[in-house]
C-alpha cells in the first residue's frame, strides 16, 4: 500500500486549481497523470524580467518589464483582426496586442488612464514598439510581485506555460515534508538540502547555473531517482535468488563434440561466458545473465554450448528471438553447429501450420525435441514443455519483461540466458540491467576481416554508384540504408532522376521510397525495398529475396539493424549518416563483413557546412575504431542516455532527474549502498527502511515494494 503522507503527490493533476479535463489531459501527455509527475518536470530555461526601460530605450526582441498608463481600446471592425490597446510613458507610445479576443475582459484588466505594469517581448511593427499577448499585466501597487527571475518549462501544442507554472506552484504547495533516507554521511558530505528544500529549489532557479546537473538541489533528487531504482533493482535480484532454481551439472560431452566440429577455436572470452553461464546454471540459483557481445563475436556458439548442457542433463532448451527471419537464421546456425553433438533443433514460429506444428507440439510435450528456436509462439496457450530448464532470449531488449517471465513460466526453475548485439555503457548497465549477471564478448573470431569505413559527401554520389556497379558486376550485395521513410513524414514525393550531368543536388533529406525509385530506374530490378510500415510477412519477403534471390541492392530503414546475415553483402552505405546516433551506425555496419570477402561501409553526409560538431565527432569515431563498447561509452556521452539504447525498448527505467553522463558517480554509490542496505535490513524495517519504502513509492517502483515479505 502507498504511504498515507504520499497521497496529496498521487492525486490527478485535475484535482489541481485551473486544470480541468483539456489542461488535464496536455498536462498528463507531457509530464504524467500525477501531482508528483509535476514536481519532476524540471525547467528548461529562464525568464528574466528585470529590465524596466522606458519605452523608447526597449530595444526589439527583449524581455522588457514596462510601466505605462492605458490611454485608448482599439477595437478591430473584422473579428480576424487584432485587438490593440494604446498605452503611453513620458517617452513614447506603446500597443499591446491580442488576437481572439471575447467580452469586455480587456476593458476590465486595461481601464484608460490605469497605470499597469506590463513584462514580455518586445517587437516593433510599422516603426511602432508592440508587445503581442503580454505575458504578465498588473497594477503598480502589484508590480513587487511579479518575477523578476522565471522558469520556462518544456510544453505541448495547447498549453500555455502560465498555466504549467502555475500547476507546478500547486503541486509544489502540496509537497510534504518526507522522512529522510539518505544516509546522514552522504548528505553532509554532499551538503544536500533536505527532499522538500530541493525539489522547491528545483523550480527556483536564480540563474542559468542553478539548472546545472552539479547543483546540490539536482544533485540530491538525482540520486534519491537513482536509489529508488536500485533498490528497486537489488529487491528484485534479492527475489530472483529466493526462486527455486535447479541444478544442471552436465559433463560436458556433447558441448565438446559440437566445439571439435568447428572451423575455429573458441575466442577466450568465449570461454570465460561458457564457464560463467555453466557455474550459474549448476547452482541451486535460478540463472539470470545478459551475455553481451558485438555483432560477429560469436554469441550464438556460447548459447548452443549452454543448451546442449541442458540436453545433456535430460531437459530441453529453447531460444526466442525477436522476429521469424531472425528465428528463423537462428535455427540455421544452431542445426549446424548442433549436428555433430547428434542434437537436432526445431523452428516453432505463427507460419508452422497444421500436421507440422500438431507434431512439433507433440514433440515438445513428450521431451522428444530437447533443443526448439522461435519467435513469440514459444509462450502461447498450447505450447507444452516436458521439462524446460533453459531459455535463451536474443535482443533481449526488444521483449518485454511479461514476455521473459510468459516463456520462463512454462517450465520450472528456469535459467534465463539474454543475449545483446547492442553493446552497453556500463553506466546504463547498471541501470537497466542491474538485476542480471553479465558477461562480455570483447573479441572477434579468428579469421574476421575488419570493415573499411570512409565517409563522404553525397556531391560523390557518382563515385559510390561507380563503386556499387563493380561490386554488383563481381557477385556483391549491397545495403543501401536512410533515416526515414517518406521526405516529410506524411506524403512520399518521388522525383524522376535527373539525366546524367545535370548538376543535380540531392535534398538534404531523401526518403527510402525516393531512394529506391533512384537506385531502381539506375540499376533495374534488382533493387528491393524494406521499411518498418511494410507488413510483416512483406518484410521477411524482401529480406528473404536479399539474402538469397533476385535482390542484390536492398534500400531500408533500420529495419534490418539487428538480424539477418548475409554474408555475400559487402558494402553498406548509409545517407545522411550524421542524423544517426553512434552505436545505431555501429550497428549497421556490422550487417557486412560477415563472409571472408573484404567489406566497406560508405557514410554519406550531407555537406560539411551543414554538419554539428557532435556529428563530426560521431563520424570521426566510427571511422577511428569498430569496437561497440568503446563507441557505445562515446555515444553515451555525446547523445546521453535517453537516446542511446532508446529508453522504451530497451527496458530501461525512464529518469527524469538524473542525468547518467554527468551523474554516473551517484549510480554507482546508490548501487553499493542499496545493497548494503538489502544486506543490514532485507526487509526495510527499521526507521531508515520505512523511509526508503516511502522514497520506492514516491518514485513508483512500487512493484519492487512488493517483493518485502514483510511489505
Amino acid at each position: 500500500m502507498r504511504p498515507q503522507v504520499l497521497f496529496p503527490l498521487f492525486a490527478q493533476v485535475t484535482s489541481l486549481p485551473g486544470i480541468g479535463p483539456r489542461f488535464g489531459k496536455l498536462l498528463e501527455g507531457l509530464c504524467g497523470p500525477h501531482v508528483a509527475d509535476l514536481l519532476w518536470h524540471r525547467p528548461s530555461a529562464l525568464i528574466d524580467r528585470s529590465f524596466h526601460p522606458k519605452l523608447k530605450d526597449a530595444p526589439a526582441g527583449v524581455i522588457a518589464t514596462l510601466t505605462v498608463t492605458v490611454d485608448a481600446h482599439v477595437k478591430p471592425y473584422n473579428p480576424r483582426q487584432p485587438y490593440r490597446v494604446r498605452c503611453r510613458d513620458e517617452t513614447g507610445f506603446l500597443h499591446l496586442v491580442f488576437f481572439h479576443v471575447k467580452g469586455d475582459y480587456l476593458l476590465r484588466l486595461l481601464p484608460v488612464g490605469a497605470k499597469r505594469v506590463v513584462s514580455g517581448r518586445v517587437e516593433y511593427f510599422n516603426n511602432e514598439i508592440q508587445i503581442t499577448h503580454p505575458d504578465h499585466i498588473v497594477d503598480v501597487a502589484e508590480a513587487e510581485k511579479l518575477p523578476a527571475i522565471e522558469p520556462v518549462y518544456p510544453l505541448t501544442a495547447g498549453l500555455p506555460l502560465r498555466t504549467v507554472q502555475k500547476a507546478i506552484a500547486a503541486a509544489l504547495s502540496r509537497a510534504p515534508a518526507l522522512p529522510e533516507w539518505t544516509e546522514p554521511t552522504l548528505l553532509a558530505q554532499r551538503k544536500w538540502p533536505s527532499w522538500r528544500e530541493a525539489v522547491t529549489a528545483l523550480h527556483a532557479p536564480a540563474s542559468e547555473a542553478d539548472m546545472l546537473p552539479e547543483v546540490p538541489a539536482r544533485e540530491r533528487l538525482a540520486y534519491d531517482e537513482l536509489m529508488a531504482s536500485q533498490l528497486a533493482v537489488a529487491l528484485l535480484r534479492e527475489h530472483t535468488k529466493r526462486l527455486p532454481g535447479r541444478e544442471l551439472k552436465a559433463p560436458g560431452a556433447l558441448r565438446n563434440k559440437a566445439i571439435a566440429a568447428l572451423p575455429y577455436k573458441l575466442t577466450g572470452s568465449q570461454r570465460q561466458a561458457s564457464a560463467e553461464i555453466a557455474g550459474d546454471m549448476a547452482s541451486s540459483h535460478r540463472m539470470l545473465r545478459l551475455l553481451q557481445g558485438d555483432v560477429g563475436s560469436g554469441k550464438t556458439v556460447v548459447a548452443l554450448i549452454a543448451m546442449l548442457d541442458t540436453v545433456e542433463t535430460g531437459a530441453q532448451a529453447a531460444l526466442m528471438a525477436p522476429t521469424e527471419i531472425l528465428a528463423r537464421q537462428h535455427h540455421a546456425t544452431l542445426s549446424g553447429l548442433a549436428a555433430p553433438a547428434g542434437v537436432s533443433v526445431a523452428l516453432l514460429t505463427g507460419r508452422e501450420k497444421g500436421k507440422v506444428r500438431d507434431a512439433l507440439l507433440d514433440g515438445l510435450r513428450s521431451g522428444e525435441t530437447r533443443i526448439v528456436v522461435g519467435t513469440h509462439a514459444l509462450f502461447q496457450e498450447g505450447v507444452e514443455f516436458n521439462d524446460l530448464a533453459l531459455a535463451v532470449i536474443d535482443e533481449q531488449h526488444r521483449f518485454g519483461v511479461e514476455q521473459r517471465a510468459a516463456l520462463s513460466a512454462k517450465g520450472k526453475g528456469v535459467d534465463i540466458l539474454a543475449m545483446t548485439a547492442t553493446p552497453i555503457p556500463r553506466t546504463l548497465m547498471l541501470a537497466a540491467y542491474g538485476d542480471m549477471e553479465h558477461s562480455r564478448l570483447t573479441e572477434k573470431p579468428a579469421g574476421r576481416k575488419p570493415v573499411v569505413t570512409r565517409v563522404l559527401t553525397l556531391e560523390r554520389r557518382e563515385e559510390v554508384l561507380a563503386a556499387i556497379d563493380r561490386a554488383l558486376a563481381a557477385g556483391a550485395k549491397v545495403y543501401w540504408i536512410c533515416p526515414m521513410i517518406e521526405a516529410d513524414e506524411s506524403s512520399i514525393e518521388i522525383r524522376p532522376r535527373p539525366p546524367t550531368g545535370s548538376g543535380w543536388e540531392p535534398a538534404e533529406l531523401e526518403s527510402v521510397t525516393w531512394w529506391h525509385q533512384y537506385l531502381k530506374e539506375r540499376l533495374g530490378e534488382r533493387v528491393g525495398l524494406v521499411h518498418g510500415r511494410m507488413k510483416a510477412a512483406e518484410k521477411d519477403a524482401a529480406m528473404e529475396a536479399f539474402a538469397n534471390g533476385p535482390t542484390d541492392v536492398l534500400v531500408a530503414t533500420t529495419v534490418i539493424e539487428v538480424g539477418v546475415d548475409v554474408p555475400d553483402a559487402t558494402i553498406m552505405v548509409i545517407v545522411n549518416a550524421e542524423r544517426f546516433g553512434l552505436a545505431e551506425l555501429h550497428q549497421l555496419r556490422g550487417r557486412v563483413g560477415r563472409g571472408d570477402k573484404p567489406s566497406a561501409c560508405l557514410l554519406l553526409y550531407s555537406s560539411l557546412d551543414k554538419l554539428s560538431e557532435v556529428a563530426k565527432q560521431r563520424l570521426a569515431i566510427l571511422r577511428e575504431t569498430d569496437d561497440g563498447f568503446r563507441i557505445a561509452e562515446e555515444d553515451l556521452k555525446l547523445r546521453g542516455a535517453g537516446e542511446v539504447l532508446g529508453t522504451r525498448q530497451s527496458g530501461l527505467p525512464e529518469f527524469r532527474l538524473a542525468d547518467l553522463v554527468a551523474h554516473a558517480p551517484l549510480l554507482q554509490i546508490a548501487r553499493d549502498d542499496a545493497r548494503l542496505v538489502l544486506h543490514r535490513d532485507p526487509e526495510l524495517t527499521s526507521p531508515r527502511g520505512q523511509a526508503l519504502r516511502v522514497l520506492l513509492y514516491l518514485f513508483e517502483r512500487d512493484a519492487a515494494a512488493r517483493y518485502l515479505r514483510s511489505g
